[in-house]
Protein backbone atom coordinates (compact mmCIF):
# COMPACT_ATOMS: atom_id res chain seq x y z
CA UNK A 1 0.00 0.00 0.00
CA UNK A 2 1.48 3.35 -1.08
CA UNK A 3 1.82 6.18 1.42
CA UNK A 4 -0.56 9.12 1.08
CA UNK A 5 -0.55 12.39 3.05
CA UNK A 6 -3.08 12.38 5.91
CA UNK A 7 -6.62 13.55 5.18
CA UNK A 8 -9.08 15.51 7.29
CA UNK A 9 -12.43 14.10 8.40
CA UNK A 10 -15.08 13.88 5.70
CA UNK A 11 -17.75 16.58 5.59
CA UNK A 12 -20.43 14.14 6.80
CA UNK A 13 -18.54 13.23 9.99
CA UNK A 14 -21.74 13.68 12.03
CA UNK A 15 -23.01 10.38 10.60
CA UNK A 16 -20.10 8.55 12.25
CA UNK A 17 -21.06 9.50 15.83
CA UNK A 18 -22.29 6.90 18.34
CA UNK A 19 -25.91 7.20 19.50
CA UNK A 20 -25.23 4.94 22.50
CA UNK A 21 -22.61 6.98 24.32
CA UNK A 22 -24.28 10.37 25.01
CA UNK A 23 -27.11 9.00 27.22
CA UNK A 24 -24.68 6.71 29.02
CA UNK A 25 -22.35 9.67 29.63
CA UNK A 26 -25.27 11.60 31.15
CA UNK A 27 -25.86 8.87 33.74
CA UNK A 28 -22.14 8.45 34.42
CA UNK A 29 -21.55 12.17 34.93
CA UNK A 30 -24.17 12.21 37.69
CA UNK A 31 -22.63 9.26 39.51
CA UNK A 32 -18.96 10.08 38.90
CA UNK A 33 -18.86 13.09 41.20
CA UNK A 34 -20.39 11.08 44.04
CA UNK A 35 -17.75 8.40 43.51
CA UNK A 36 -14.87 10.85 43.23
CA UNK A 37 -15.80 12.58 46.47
CA UNK A 38 -15.71 9.22 48.26
CA UNK A 39 -11.93 9.18 47.96
CA UNK A 40 -12.00 5.69 46.44
CA UNK A 41 -12.20 6.68 42.78
CA UNK A 42 -8.41 6.52 42.62
CA UNK A 43 -8.48 2.82 43.58
CA UNK A 44 -10.81 2.05 40.71
CA UNK A 45 -8.84 4.11 38.18
CA UNK A 46 -5.53 2.57 39.31
CA UNK A 47 -6.88 -0.86 38.43
CA UNK A 48 -8.04 0.39 35.05
CA UNK A 49 -4.66 1.94 34.28
CA UNK A 50 -2.85 -1.26 35.22
CA UNK A 51 -5.07 -3.26 32.88
CA UNK A 52 -4.34 -0.89 29.99
CA UNK A 53 -0.61 -0.90 30.76
CA UNK A 54 -0.42 -4.71 30.72
CA UNK A 55 -2.65 -5.34 27.72
CA UNK A 56 -1.06 -2.74 25.41
CA UNK A 57 2.27 -4.58 25.61
CA UNK A 58 0.52 -7.87 24.82
CA UNK A 59 -1.17 -6.30 21.77
CA UNK A 60 2.26 -5.10 20.56
CA UNK A 61 3.70 -8.57 21.32
CA UNK A 62 6.38 -7.14 23.58
CA UNK A 63 5.64 -10.02 25.96
CA UNK A 64 2.96 -12.53 26.97
CA UNK A 65 1.39 -12.99 30.41
CA UNK A 66 -1.11 -15.60 31.60
CA UNK A 67 -4.64 -14.28 32.08
CA UNK A 68 -4.71 -15.34 35.72
CA UNK A 69 -1.49 -13.47 36.52
CA UNK A 70 -2.78 -10.47 34.56
CA UNK A 71 -5.84 -10.30 36.83
CA UNK A 72 -3.64 -10.61 39.92
CA UNK A 73 -1.41 -7.73 38.77
CA UNK A 74 -4.45 -5.58 38.02
CA UNK A 75 -5.90 -6.15 41.47
CA UNK A 76 -2.73 -6.00 43.59
CA UNK A 77 -0.27 -3.88 41.59
CA UNK A 78 2.68 -4.38 39.23
CA UNK A 79 5.08 -6.45 41.33
CA UNK A 80 7.75 -8.94 40.21
CA UNK A 81 6.97 -11.18 43.18
CA UNK A 82 3.44 -11.81 41.80
CA UNK A 83 4.73 -13.27 38.51
CA UNK A 84 5.79 -16.93 38.81
CA UNK A 85 8.37 -18.52 36.54
CA UNK A 86 6.85 -19.53 33.20
CA UNK A 87 3.94 -17.08 33.34
CA UNK A 88 5.61 -14.84 30.71
CA UNK A 89 7.93 -15.35 27.73
CA UNK A 90 10.46 -12.66 28.71
CA UNK A 91 12.61 -12.06 31.80
CA UNK A 92 10.23 -11.00 34.56
CA UNK A 93 12.19 -7.87 35.47
CA UNK A 94 12.13 -6.70 31.84
CA UNK A 95 8.37 -7.31 31.56
CA UNK A 96 7.67 -5.38 34.76
CA UNK A 97 9.80 -2.46 33.53
CA UNK A 98 7.93 -2.35 30.21
CA UNK A 99 4.55 -2.41 31.97
CA UNK A 100 5.63 0.36 34.32
CA UNK A 101 6.61 2.48 31.30
CA UNK A 102 3.09 2.12 29.90
CA UNK A 103 1.59 2.91 33.30
CA UNK A 104 3.76 6.04 33.64
CA UNK A 105 2.66 7.22 30.19
CA UNK A 106 -1.03 6.83 31.07
CA UNK A 107 -0.51 8.65 34.37
CA UNK A 108 1.21 11.39 32.39
CA UNK A 109 -1.88 11.79 30.19
CA UNK A 110 -3.98 12.66 33.25
CA UNK A 111 -1.34 15.17 34.39
CA UNK A 112 -1.30 16.65 30.87
CA UNK A 113 -5.09 17.13 30.91
CA UNK A 114 -5.05 18.42 34.48
CA UNK A 115 -2.49 21.03 33.51
CA UNK A 116 -4.73 22.13 30.61
CA UNK A 117 -1.83 21.79 28.18
CA UNK A 118 -2.21 21.86 24.40
CA UNK A 119 -1.16 18.85 22.33
CA UNK A 120 2.11 19.46 20.48
CA UNK A 121 4.79 17.50 18.66
CA UNK A 122 7.17 18.06 21.58
CA UNK A 123 4.71 16.36 23.96
CA UNK A 124 4.30 13.44 21.55
CA UNK A 125 8.09 13.00 21.51
CA UNK A 126 8.10 13.15 25.31
CA UNK A 127 5.37 10.51 25.38
CA UNK A 128 7.44 8.22 23.16
CA UNK A 129 10.45 8.72 25.44
CA UNK A 130 8.44 7.55 28.45
CA UNK A 131 6.85 4.59 26.65
CA UNK A 132 10.19 3.23 25.42
CA UNK A 133 12.30 4.01 28.50
CA UNK A 134 13.15 0.33 29.01
CA UNK A 135 13.21 -0.74 25.36
CA UNK A 136 16.71 -0.72 23.89
CA UNK A 137 16.16 -2.09 20.40
CA UNK A 138 13.69 -2.32 17.55
CA UNK A 139 13.35 -4.65 14.56
CA UNK A 140 14.39 -3.52 11.09
CA UNK A 141 14.73 -5.06 7.64
CA UNK A 142 18.34 -5.55 6.53
CA UNK A 143 18.37 -4.37 2.87
CA UNK A 144 21.37 -6.59 2.08
CA UNK A 145 20.11 -9.91 3.47
CA UNK A 146 16.35 -9.28 3.53
CA UNK A 147 16.27 -10.53 7.11
CA UNK A 148 14.78 -8.87 10.20
CA UNK A 149 17.55 -7.69 12.54
CA UNK A 150 17.61 -5.82 15.89
CA UNK A 151 18.76 -2.18 15.73
CA UNK A 152 19.29 0.48 18.41
CA UNK A 153 16.03 2.28 19.22
CA UNK A 154 15.90 6.07 18.84
CA UNK A 155 13.85 7.34 21.76
CA UNK A 156 11.85 10.55 21.68
CA UNK A 157 12.73 11.62 18.15
CA UNK A 158 11.41 11.07 14.64
CA UNK A 159 12.63 8.13 12.58
CA UNK A 160 15.66 8.58 10.33
CA UNK A 161 15.12 5.57 8.10
CA UNK A 162 11.96 4.17 6.43
CA UNK A 163 10.04 1.72 8.63
CA UNK A 164 7.76 0.12 6.06
CA UNK A 165 6.70 -3.40 7.12
CA UNK A 166 6.39 -6.35 4.78
CA UNK A 167 3.00 -8.08 4.90
CA UNK A 168 2.68 -11.91 4.95
CA UNK A 169 1.73 -11.79 1.25
CA UNK A 170 5.03 -10.08 0.42
CA UNK A 171 3.59 -6.60 -0.21
CA UNK A 172 5.09 -3.51 1.42
CA UNK A 173 2.96 -1.14 3.52
CA UNK A 174 4.45 2.32 3.10
CA UNK A 175 4.40 4.85 5.92
CA UNK A 176 5.39 8.51 5.73
CA UNK A 177 8.99 8.98 4.46
CA UNK A 178 11.34 10.33 7.15
CA UNK A 179 11.83 13.64 5.32
CA UNK A 180 8.05 14.29 5.38
CA UNK A 181 7.41 13.36 9.03
CA UNK A 182 7.88 16.81 10.60
CA UNK A 183 5.49 18.55 8.20
CA UNK A 184 2.88 15.79 8.42
CA UNK A 185 2.99 15.82 12.23
CA UNK A 186 2.53 19.61 12.21
CA UNK A 187 -0.51 19.14 9.95
CA UNK A 188 -1.87 16.41 12.25
CA UNK A 189 -1.65 18.70 15.29
CA UNK A 190 -3.18 21.62 13.38
CA UNK A 191 -6.18 19.58 12.23
CA UNK A 192 -6.65 18.17 15.73
CA UNK A 193 -6.86 21.69 17.17
CA UNK A 194 -9.45 22.59 14.50
CA UNK A 195 -11.48 19.54 15.48
CA UNK A 196 -11.43 20.62 19.13
CA UNK A 197 -12.90 23.98 18.11
CA UNK A 198 -15.53 22.15 16.04
CA UNK A 199 -16.51 20.01 19.07
CA UNK A 200 -15.97 16.73 17.17
CA UNK A 201 -17.35 13.88 19.39
CA UNK A 202 -14.58 12.10 21.33
CA UNK A 203 -15.16 8.68 19.74
CA UNK A 204 -14.69 10.18 16.25
CA UNK A 205 -11.72 12.39 17.11
CA UNK A 206 -9.88 9.64 19.00
CA UNK A 207 -10.22 7.22 16.07
CA UNK A 208 -9.21 9.88 13.53
CA UNK A 209 -6.17 11.04 15.54
CA UNK A 210 -5.10 7.44 16.21
CA UNK A 211 -5.38 6.38 12.59
CA UNK A 212 -3.76 9.43 11.01
CA UNK A 213 -0.87 9.16 13.47
CA UNK A 214 -0.33 5.51 12.52
CA UNK A 215 -0.44 6.50 8.83
CA UNK A 216 2.51 8.80 9.49
CA UNK A 217 4.27 6.26 11.75
CA UNK A 218 6.76 8.95 12.82
CA UNK A 219 8.83 6.86 15.23
CA UNK A 220 11.17 3.99 14.52
CA UNK A 221 9.12 1.75 16.86
CA UNK A 222 6.38 2.15 19.48
CA UNK A 223 3.94 3.92 17.18
CA UNK A 224 0.98 1.74 18.19
CA UNK A 225 1.55 2.50 21.87
CA UNK A 226 1.76 6.23 21.22
CA UNK A 227 -1.34 6.13 18.99
CA UNK A 228 -3.43 4.47 21.71
CA UNK A 229 -2.17 7.04 24.22
CA UNK A 230 -3.27 9.84 21.90
CA UNK A 231 -6.70 8.24 21.58
CA UNK A 232 -6.83 7.96 25.37
CA UNK A 233 -5.88 11.61 25.68
CA UNK A 234 -8.95 12.64 23.67
CA UNK A 235 -11.20 10.55 25.91
CA UNK A 236 -9.61 11.81 29.14
CA UNK A 237 -10.03 15.42 28.00
CA UNK A 238 -13.74 14.67 27.55
CA UNK A 239 -13.95 13.30 31.11
CA UNK A 240 -14.28 9.73 29.80
CA UNK A 241 -11.92 6.77 30.27
CA UNK A 242 -8.56 5.86 28.71
CA UNK A 243 -8.85 3.55 25.72
CA UNK A 244 -8.97 -0.08 26.86
CA UNK A 245 -8.04 -2.62 24.18
CA UNK A 246 -7.09 -6.14 25.27
CA UNK A 247 -5.54 -9.17 23.63
CA UNK A 248 -9.07 -10.31 22.73
CA UNK A 249 -9.58 -7.14 20.66
CA UNK A 250 -6.38 -7.51 18.64
CA UNK A 251 -7.91 -9.11 15.52
CA UNK A 252 -10.79 -6.61 15.39
CA UNK A 253 -8.34 -3.76 16.04
CA UNK A 254 -6.11 -4.77 13.12
CA UNK A 255 -9.10 -5.27 10.81
CA UNK A 256 -10.59 -1.88 11.74
CA UNK A 257 -7.22 -0.18 11.20
CA UNK A 258 -6.91 -1.73 7.75
CA UNK A 259 -10.42 -0.55 6.84
CA UNK A 260 -9.41 2.95 7.95
CA UNK A 261 -6.37 2.69 5.64
CA UNK A 262 -8.88 2.31 2.79
CA UNK A 263 -10.92 5.36 3.84
CA UNK A 264 -13.52 3.78 6.16
CA UNK A 265 -13.07 5.05 9.70
CA UNK A 266 -16.41 3.69 10.97
CA UNK A 267 -15.14 0.31 12.22
CA UNK A 268 -12.38 1.93 14.27
CA UNK A 269 -14.87 4.43 15.71
CA UNK A 270 -17.22 1.55 16.58
CA UNK A 271 -14.40 -0.37 18.29
CA UNK A 272 -13.37 2.66 20.36
CA UNK A 273 -17.04 3.38 21.18
CA UNK A 274 -17.50 -0.20 22.32
CA UNK A 275 -14.44 0.13 24.57
CA UNK A 276 -15.84 3.30 26.14
CA UNK A 277 -19.30 1.75 26.58
CA UNK A 278 -17.78 -1.21 28.38
CA UNK A 279 -15.67 1.12 30.54
CA UNK A 280 -18.75 3.12 31.53
CA UNK A 281 -20.69 -0.04 32.35
CA UNK A 282 -17.78 -1.52 34.32
CA UNK A 283 -17.28 1.72 36.21
CA UNK A 284 -20.95 2.00 37.11
CA UNK A 285 -20.96 -1.58 38.38
CA UNK A 286 -17.45 -1.99 39.80
CA UNK A 287 -17.35 1.45 41.39
CA UNK A 288 -19.92 0.22 43.89
CA UNK A 289 -17.69 -2.79 44.56
CA UNK A 290 -14.73 -0.49 45.21
CA UNK A 291 -16.79 1.51 47.65
CA UNK A 292 -18.07 -1.59 49.46
CA UNK A 293 -14.54 -2.97 49.88
CA UNK A 294 -13.50 0.00 52.02
CA UNK A 295 -16.08 -0.63 54.78
CA UNK A 296 -15.40 2.82 56.14
CA UNK A 297 -18.07 4.11 58.48
CA UNK A 298 -17.99 7.61 57.05
CA UNK A 299 -18.51 6.39 53.49
CA UNK A 300 -21.33 4.05 54.50
CA UNK A 301 -23.15 6.79 56.40
CA UNK A 302 -22.66 9.24 53.53
CA UNK A 303 -23.89 6.63 51.06
CA UNK A 304 -27.02 5.96 53.13
CA UNK A 305 -27.74 9.67 53.39
CA UNK A 306 -27.31 10.02 49.65
CA UNK A 307 -29.66 7.12 48.99
CA UNK A 308 -32.33 8.62 51.25
CA UNK A 309 -31.94 11.95 49.53
CA UNK A 310 -32.18 10.43 46.08
CA UNK A 311 -35.08 8.15 46.97
CA UNK A 312 -37.05 11.20 48.01
CA UNK A 313 -36.22 13.04 44.81
CA UNK A 314 -39.21 13.51 42.54
CA UNK A 315 -36.91 14.03 39.55
CA UNK A 316 -35.30 10.64 40.11
CA UNK A 317 -38.71 8.97 40.22
CA UNK A 318 -39.62 10.61 36.93
CA UNK A 319 -36.39 9.35 35.39
CA UNK A 320 -37.04 5.83 36.59
CA UNK A 321 -40.59 5.89 35.26
CA UNK A 322 -39.31 7.12 31.89
CA UNK A 323 -36.69 4.40 31.53
CA UNK A 324 -39.22 1.76 32.67
CA UNK A 325 -41.54 2.91 29.90
CA UNK A 326 -38.67 2.38 27.45
CA UNK A 327 -38.08 -1.06 28.99
CA UNK A 328 -41.73 -2.05 28.50
CA UNK A 329 -41.53 -1.15 24.79
CA UNK A 330 -38.28 -3.06 24.32
CA UNK A 331 -39.74 -6.02 26.25
CA UNK A 332 -42.68 -6.21 23.81
CA UNK A 333 -40.37 -5.99 20.80
CA UNK A 334 -38.16 -8.78 22.16
CA UNK A 335 -41.04 -11.08 23.07
CA UNK A 336 -42.70 -10.75 19.65
CA UNK A 337 -39.35 -11.47 17.98
CA UNK A 338 -38.71 -14.55 20.16
CA UNK A 339 -42.19 -15.84 19.33
CA UNK A 340 -41.39 -15.44 15.60
CA UNK A 341 -38.14 -17.38 16.09
CA UNK A 342 -40.01 -20.11 17.99
CA UNK A 343 -42.53 -20.46 15.15
CA UNK A 344 -39.74 -20.61 12.56
CA UNK A 345 -38.01 -23.40 14.49
CA UNK A 346 -41.29 -25.34 14.87
CA UNK A 347 -41.88 -25.23 11.12
CA UNK A 348 -38.34 -26.33 10.35
CA UNK A 349 -38.35 -29.40 12.65
CA UNK A 350 -42.01 -30.51 12.61
CA UNK A 351 -41.40 -33.25 10.04
CA UNK A 352 -38.01 -34.24 11.44
CA UNK A 353 -38.49 -34.64 15.20
CA UNK A 354 -41.68 -36.09 16.66
CA UNK A 355 -41.32 -34.95 20.28
CA UNK A 356 -40.00 -31.43 19.71
CA UNK A 357 -41.22 -28.79 22.14
CA UNK A 358 -40.49 -25.13 21.37
CA UNK A 359 -42.18 -22.37 23.33
CA UNK A 360 -41.78 -18.90 24.87
CA UNK A 361 -42.59 -17.81 28.40
CA UNK A 362 -42.27 -14.46 30.16
CA UNK A 363 -42.68 -12.61 33.45
CA UNK A 364 -43.66 -8.93 33.01
CA UNK A 365 -43.40 -6.19 35.65
CA UNK A 366 -45.09 -7.21 38.90
CA UNK A 367 -45.35 -10.91 37.97
CA UNK A 368 -45.01 -13.30 40.92
CA UNK A 369 -42.30 -15.19 38.99
CA UNK A 370 -40.11 -12.12 38.43
CA UNK A 371 -37.49 -13.48 40.86
CA UNK A 372 -36.99 -16.66 38.79
CA UNK A 373 -33.66 -17.44 37.04
CA UNK A 374 -31.54 -15.35 39.39
CA UNK A 375 -28.63 -17.81 39.17
CA UNK A 376 -28.37 -17.63 35.36
CA UNK A 377 -28.72 -13.84 35.30
CA UNK A 378 -26.12 -13.24 38.01
CA UNK A 379 -23.70 -15.66 36.33
CA UNK A 380 -24.14 -13.84 33.01
CA UNK A 381 -23.48 -10.50 34.73
CA UNK A 382 -20.26 -11.93 36.21
CA UNK A 383 -19.12 -12.97 32.73
CA UNK A 384 -19.76 -9.42 31.48
CA UNK A 385 -18.19 -7.72 34.51
CA UNK A 386 -21.05 -5.85 36.18
CA UNK A 387 -23.43 -6.14 39.16
CA UNK A 388 -27.00 -7.21 38.26
CA UNK A 389 -29.54 -5.58 40.59
CA UNK A 390 -32.80 -7.60 40.40
CA UNK A 391 -34.46 -5.95 43.39
CA UNK A 392 -35.42 -2.56 42.00
CA UNK A 393 -36.71 -3.71 38.60
CA UNK A 394 -36.81 -7.07 36.89
CA UNK A 395 -38.61 -8.69 33.98
CA UNK A 396 -37.55 -11.69 31.90
CA UNK A 397 -38.51 -13.88 28.97
CA UNK A 398 -37.38 -17.26 27.67
CA UNK A 399 -37.27 -19.18 24.43
CA UNK A 400 -37.12 -22.90 25.29
CA UNK A 401 -36.03 -25.37 22.60
CA UNK A 402 -36.45 -29.06 23.50
CA UNK A 403 -35.17 -30.79 20.37
CA UNK A 404 -33.04 -33.81 21.32
CA UNK A 405 -31.36 -31.60 23.92
CA UNK A 406 -32.86 -28.78 26.00
CA UNK A 407 -31.58 -25.29 25.20
CA UNK A 408 -32.92 -22.06 26.69
CA UNK A 409 -32.42 -18.43 25.66
CA UNK A 410 -33.01 -16.03 28.57
CA UNK A 411 -33.43 -12.25 28.28
CA UNK A 412 -33.51 -10.21 31.50
CA UNK A 413 -34.26 -6.50 32.00
CA UNK A 414 -32.82 -5.20 35.28
CA UNK A 415 -30.83 -2.44 37.00
CA UNK A 416 -27.07 -2.09 36.52
CA UNK A 417 -25.25 -1.46 39.82
CA UNK A 418 -26.40 -1.31 43.41
CA UNK A 419 -28.36 1.90 43.04
CA UNK A 420 -31.23 2.62 40.67
CA UNK A 421 -30.71 6.00 38.99
CA UNK A 422 -32.55 5.64 35.72
CA UNK A 423 -30.17 3.16 34.04
CA UNK A 424 -31.40 -0.30 32.99
CA UNK A 425 -29.84 -3.10 30.99
CA UNK A 426 -31.02 -6.14 29.09
CA UNK A 427 -28.77 -9.20 29.33
CA UNK A 428 -29.01 -12.34 27.22
CA UNK A 429 -27.68 -15.82 27.86
CA UNK A 430 -28.17 -19.39 26.71
CA UNK A 431 -27.81 -22.58 28.71
CA UNK A 432 -28.63 -26.29 28.73
CA UNK A 433 -30.84 -28.27 31.09
CA UNK A 434 -29.55 -31.80 31.60
CA UNK A 435 -31.50 -34.69 33.13
CA UNK A 436 -30.00 -36.21 36.29
CA UNK A 437 -30.42 -39.69 37.70
CA UNK A 438 -32.79 -38.27 40.32
CA UNK A 439 -35.08 -36.95 37.59
CA UNK A 440 -34.13 -33.30 38.09
CA UNK A 441 -32.79 -31.00 35.38
CA UNK A 442 -29.51 -29.26 36.08
CA UNK A 443 -28.46 -25.99 34.44
CA UNK A 444 -25.13 -26.15 32.62
CA UNK A 445 -22.90 -24.26 30.20
CA UNK A 446 -24.31 -20.77 30.79
CA UNK A 447 -23.00 -18.47 28.05
CA UNK A 448 -23.56 -14.75 27.58
CA UNK A 449 -24.90 -14.06 24.09
CA UNK A 450 -23.33 -10.60 23.78
CA UNK A 451 -20.05 -9.04 24.84
CA UNK A 452 -21.86 -6.48 26.99
CA UNK A 453 -25.44 -5.99 28.20
CA UNK A 454 -27.70 -3.67 26.22
CA UNK A 455 -27.79 -0.51 28.32
CA UNK A 456 -30.35 2.31 28.14
CA UNK A 457 -31.44 5.21 30.32
CA UNK A 458 -33.96 8.01 30.70
CA UNK A 459 -31.60 10.18 28.62
CA UNK A 460 -31.99 8.03 25.48
CA UNK A 461 -33.83 9.13 22.36
CA UNK A 462 -36.60 6.54 21.92
CA UNK A 463 -36.25 6.29 18.14
CA UNK A 464 -32.51 5.63 18.27
CA UNK A 465 -33.00 3.35 21.26
CA UNK A 466 -35.41 1.04 19.44
CA UNK A 467 -33.15 0.77 16.40
CA UNK A 468 -30.13 0.02 18.61
CA UNK A 469 -32.09 -2.63 20.49
CA UNK A 470 -33.38 -4.36 17.38
CA UNK A 471 -29.84 -4.69 16.00
CA UNK A 472 -28.52 -5.94 19.35
CA UNK A 473 -31.41 -8.42 19.60
CA UNK A 474 -30.75 -9.85 16.13
CA UNK A 475 -27.07 -10.37 17.02
CA UNK A 476 -28.13 -12.09 20.26
CA UNK A 477 -30.57 -14.40 18.44
CA UNK A 478 -27.94 -15.34 15.85
CA UNK A 479 -25.39 -16.12 18.58
CA UNK A 480 -28.03 -18.13 20.47
CA UNK A 481 -28.91 -20.20 17.42
CA UNK A 482 -25.22 -20.96 16.87
CA UNK A 483 -25.03 -22.06 20.52
CA UNK A 484 -28.04 -24.39 19.98
CA UNK A 485 -26.57 -25.74 16.74
CA UNK A 486 -23.34 -26.75 18.51
CA UNK A 487 -25.31 -28.76 21.07
CA UNK A 488 -27.01 -30.99 18.49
Amino acid sequence: MLWQPIEDLTSNWQNLASSELPPLVTVWDEQAERLRTSGEFKTFMDRLRREIAIETGIIERLYTIDRGITRLLIEQGINEALIPHGATDRPIQQVVSLIQDQEAAIEGLFDFVGGQRTLSTSYIKQLHQVLTENQDSAEALDPLTGKIIPVRLIRGDWKRQPNNPMRPDGTIHEYCPPEQVASEMDRLIGLHHQHQNQKIPPEIESAWLHHRFTQIHPFQDGNGRVARCLASLVFIQAGWFPLVLTRDDRAAYIAASEQADHGNLQSLINLFSKSQKQAFIRSLGLSEQVLSETRRTQIIIASIAEKLKQNQSASLQKRNLKVEKFAANLFDIAYIRLQDVANEIKLSVQNLVSNADIFTIYAPVGDARSYYHRYQIVETAKQLGYFANLRSYHTWMQLVIDVETSTTFLLSFHVLGHEYRGLLVCSACAYHRDNTEEGERNISDIQALSDSPFQFSYADDEGNLIERFKQWLEDVILTGLEYWNKSL
